[in-house]
């Protein structure tokens, strides 16, 4: 969007353009007074009174705008209200615009809404039909509910397979642990893989848990805060540091030198907290131990206003980022911490801190959040007359995590809530995964964006960010850059003659201290995210990427956690040179209520995901191949990258030469060329199912896709005709689950096929023949002269089932058989039993009289009678 100074000039150029180019002659606040008249402007606000419709409205707004291509670049958005530069937009900012041609660009192709707008129905000709005044306030709010139905209604991507908590629990491949019913809110702080065990912080405890399965050797410790940092010491030691009722304290965990010793004991003596962890346990806490030296990211008062990156735990002295210096760090919200090599030279790697901050903009008054990523050097020991105890190699830049349209302008998610390094075989190829969320409440969203560490690299040795002019806005530094470069680490290969930070000249110093910021931005690769979620009922929190090797190459699948407590498996797939197609293969509900994942780990060597939330921790594979369905076309439609068709079932697959029968096409995933002479036709003859229907009332007929992400078509087949497409009307609905017909008619009767599209195959899921009977058929089945059942004796049971759905058929089938076996069973058993026992014969006959008068056992201490 171009200030409004620009309009008049674009305007000139556009001359021939029309009312959409001649509109930018005239000034925004002329088009605020041209258009205060009219009734959105005064009703939006009244609407926006409403959080749920003011997100709502503003996000349809925003969208609109965007997706209309209109000339809107020509208004100062800054200066119009909203409601406004909606009506603008829908009107295409010519004069004179009018709720009719509003109502006109809304409903268009909305059918006999047109001719209401139109004003035929109300006696007027087409020409002359105007809308009228008095139905202003109707319309509003028929605007209203579009404005809400089309957002609710974007087209959102949906994962080929969902599987629940009770699925999972049922797979066999997944496991939960938690120590109480209650929110604990753990969190994964270490793993580690050399003795196969993971460390989890929470309320009052920290837990050693098994990698194998996380229920099976768990070891907890109380410890009476939340625990916020553990991180490895040595071979046989930990240090832990949690956040002690606002007073920080850390101790040594004893873990053992061997898994097997299963030793896990916290040792007496403790430590203060300040500087490593920090004092609130709900401001996120990020830490790195180096050489026994421990480097945190964090706040280190009570008050939470000195946010700081800080070295503690080492035998030099203690060095932090300059306090109260909003060039620094202007309220920080730390998200990560990674130690990366650089180059061959160890005396050269640098450590990343990636945080989100509040940042004034050119104008002095607005903050707005950025995300960013700062480094220092891990032998930095602070200057010698400046900047003492403090860094002299803190460098940080902006990362950009934005989409560009068309027009040119980019719309940024700005929030950063997850960081995820994965190692390529490329050197330098170090790639840096981020998921983030939008700020705006006009649009809301998430995305996944990808960085290359090379492009990091190049922006911290590119030009230096600083504030000049009379509006002090940032430019690139343009005069001397001192020797050596600022952000160079001591000893390394670019300073061998120079040992620690304490020898840089005070003008790198100084240097350092009034320039921390880089000018350029790091951009993803391809300048663009890799995933994008706009309008769902979720967003991201996490991520975890692991590197994957297919029968047609290597790929990256995503597992990304959500705020409703579910993790989605994600494969990017270029469909061409400039774009990429993301699918979702399954989507997993790793908590049994609903909880947002505060992070994920991923181990390729146990090929297992561990995710956690406030309500435990979940163990799941990487790959449930069976779940695709049990046929070489589902298999080679999934697309997964851990799987392939076998000859017999859909199973992991191994990257080995020998097993050339395979079946694999993750790119393209065509059945055809991949399933030859595996039960392909299986597809086209499926079995038909009779089903009865009764005039003028709704019959359904069920047919359920293999996949969600499958389009559904009807044909039907009328006596020996050819097949004819159904059409779909008010009468005749296609659902998710099947094909509605309202009030059946004789002409419905034939045979319907549910034909399936995915991915370009084609497929008859059902072929249900539907007999439609008259009433005066039912009602004489149904007389109730010869009673209500009389008809049945004569009718063919399999002829009533037919008449049932699938699942009816087989529940009855079911109960028939169950009821059958049990009548079985007691035949059998009265057949085994006993006979009753005879008359008493011979001597046994001259007892009964004493038998029968011999009375019952008194088993009361009653005393006998006298």
């Amino acid at each position: 969007m171009v200030e409004g100074g620009r309009s008049g000039e674009e305007g000139k150029r556009g001359g021939g353009g029309g009312h959409e180019r001649r509109v930018c002659n005239r000034t925004p606040d002329s088009l605020v007074s041209s258009f205060s008249s009219s009734l959105f402007p005064l009703l939006y606000p009244v609407l926006s009174q409403s959080k749920l419709l003011r997100e709502h409205l503003d996000g349809f707004l925003s969208l609109w705008c965007r997706r209309g291509r209109l000339e809107t670049r020509c208004f100062n958005r800054d200066r119009i209200r909203p409601g406004l530069f909606f009506f603008l937009c829908v009107c295409g900012g010519s004069p004179p615009c009018s709720w009719d041609r509003l109502f006109r660009k809304l409903l268009e192709g909305c059918g006999d809404g047109s001719r209401l707008l139109n004003g035929e129905g109300m006696g007027r000709p087409a020409a002359s039909a105007r809308p009228p005044l008095a139905s202003a306030m109707t319309f509003s709010l028929l605007v209203l509910l579009l404005l809400i139905g089309t957002v609710s209604s974007l087209p959102q991507p949906v994962p080929r397979v969902f599987l629940s908590f009770a699925d999972l629990k049922a797979s066999q491949s997944f496991e939960h642990f938690s120590i109480s019913d209650k929110p604990m809110d753990y969190r994964i702080l270490h793993m580690d893989e050399d003795q196969d065990r993971m460390y989890v912080g929470c309320k009052d405890h920290v837990l050693s848990v098994d990698l194998n399965n996380i229920t099976h050797g768990t070891l907890k410790h109380g410890c009476g805060n939340f625990v916020r940092v553990v991180q490895p010491f040595n071979r046989t030691h930990l240090f832990m540091c949690g956040s002690g009722a606002y007073s920080p304290v850390c101790v040594y965990i004893n873990r053992g030198r061997r898994p097997e010793e299963q030793v896990f004991n916290i040792d007496s003596r403790t430590e203060p907290g300040k500087g490593r962890c920090s004092f609130n346990p709900q401001v996120n806490t990020v830490s790195v131990m180096i050489n026994q030296e421990l480097f945190s990211g964090m706040y280190i008062d009570f008050m939470g206003t000195d946010a700081a990156i800080f070295r503690s735990l080492t035998r030099r002295n203690a060095v932090r980022t300059d306090q109260h210096n909003s060039k620094w760090l202007s309220e920080p919200i730390f998200i990560d911490a990674q130690f990366i090599p650089d180059g061959t030279d160890p005396n050269d790697a640098k450590l990343y801190f990636f945080f989100r901050e509040r940042l004034t903009d050119n104008d002095g008054n607005t903050k707005n959040i950025h995300t960013m990523v700062a480094r220092v050097c891990p032998n930095d020991t602070g200057g010698q007359r400046s900047l003492v105890n403090k860094w002299t190699t803190f460098l940080k830049a902006r990362m950009v995590c934005s989409v560009l349209e068309e027009d040119g302008t980019e719309t940024h998610f700005d929030e950063l809530e997850s960081v995820f390094l994965l190692e390529t075989d490329q050197p330098k190829g170090l790639l840096v995964f981020g998921v983030f969320t939008s700020t705006s409440s006009v649009f809301k969203g998430s995305a996944v964006c990808v960085y290359n560490m090379a492009d990091i690299l190049t922006v911290f040795n590119g030009p230096f960010a600083h504030r000049e002019g009379p509006n002090f806005q940032w430019v690139a530094f343009q005069g001397r850059i001192p020797y050596p470069r600022p952000g160079t680490c001591p000893g390394g290969a670019f300073t061998p003659d120079i040992h620690t930070t304490k020898e840089f000249p005070d003008e790198v110093v100084n240097f350092v201290r009034n320039h921390p910021v880089m000018f350029n931005a790091i951009y993803p690769v391809g300048r663009r995210p890799l995933v994008v979620r706009t309008g769902a009922d979720y967003k991201y929190t996490s991520v975890a990427v692991d590197q994957v090797i297919a029968a047609d190459g290597n790929y990256q699948v995503l597992f990304l956690g959500t705020d409703k407590g579910t993790v989605q498996k994600v494969i990017v797939l270029p469909s061409n040179q400039s774009l990429h197609e993301d699918l979702i293969l399954e989507e997993l509900e790793v908590f049994k209520n609903r909880a947002p994942v505060t992070n994920l780990r991923i181990s390729p060597k146990k090929q297992q995901l561990y995710v956690s939330s406030e309500l435990g921790v979940s163990q799941v594979s990487l790959h449930r191949c069976h779940a695709y369905g049990s046929a070489c076309a589902d298999c080679c439609l999934a697309r997964d990258p851990y799987c392939a068709w076998d000859g017999l079932s859909c199973s992991r697959f191994y990257p080995t030469g020998k097993r050339r029968s395979r079946r694999q096409d993750v790119m393209h995933g065509n059945p055809l060329t991949q399933c030859r002479g595996f039960n392909l036709k299986a597809y086209r003859n499926a079995a038909e199912i009779m089903q009865y229907g009764v005039k003028n009332n709704t019959t359904f007929l069920e047919c359920v896709p293999k996949s969600p992400q499958a389009s559904i078509r009807w044909l039907i087949q009328r006596d020996d005709d050819r097949r004819k497409e159904v059409k779909l009307n008010d009468r005749v609905l296609s659902t998710e689950h099947g094909l509605l017909i309202r009030s059946v008619q004789q002409s419905d009767q034939g045979l319907y096929y549910c034909l399936t599209t995915e991915n370009g195959f084609k497929r008859t899921v059902a072929k249900i023949r539907l007999n439609v009977l008259s009433e005066a058929t039912v009602s004489a089945l149904t007389d109730k002269q010869q009673g209500p059942w009389a008809w049945a004796s004569s009718v063919n049971p399999k002829v009533l089932l037919a008449g049932f759905s699938p699942a009816e058929n087989l529940a009855v089938q079911q109960y028939c058989k169950e009821r059958k076996d049990f009548q079985k069973l007691q035949q059998r058993q009265q057949q085994q039993s006993p006979p009753p026992p005879g008359p008493l014969r011979g001597d046994l006959a001259k007892l009964r009289p004493l038998l029968d008068r011999r009375k019952s056992r008194n088993r009361r201490n009653h005393l006998p009678e006298v």
